[in-house]
């Protein structure tokens, strides 16, 4: 996964989840790099990252908004 520059830092730049409360809650990070996603925890911001590409991404985020689970191939 290449990390592309963010604003001119050379650092990805963290969003969490519209439904995320502020309160403490279980939440993720997500940020957008160049050929796909990384995700974190919250509240372990320096812990391991996923890296996700674009395909895997674009899927996960179209299965969630349709509300739904997809299968899990190749486990």
């Amino acid at each position: 996964m290449i990390l592309t520059e963010s604003g001119g830092s050379g650092r990805p730049v963290w969003f969490t989840s519209s439904y995320s409360n502020g309160a403490g809650g279980e939440c993720v990070e997500c940020a957008f790099v160049g050929n796909g996603a990384l995700v974190r925890d919250t509240k372990v911001a320096q812990a391991h990252l996923i890296a996700v590409g674009c395909e895997a991404w674009r899927s996960f985020v179209q299965t969630i908004k349709r509300g739904g689970t997809a299968p899990v191939r190749g486990c």
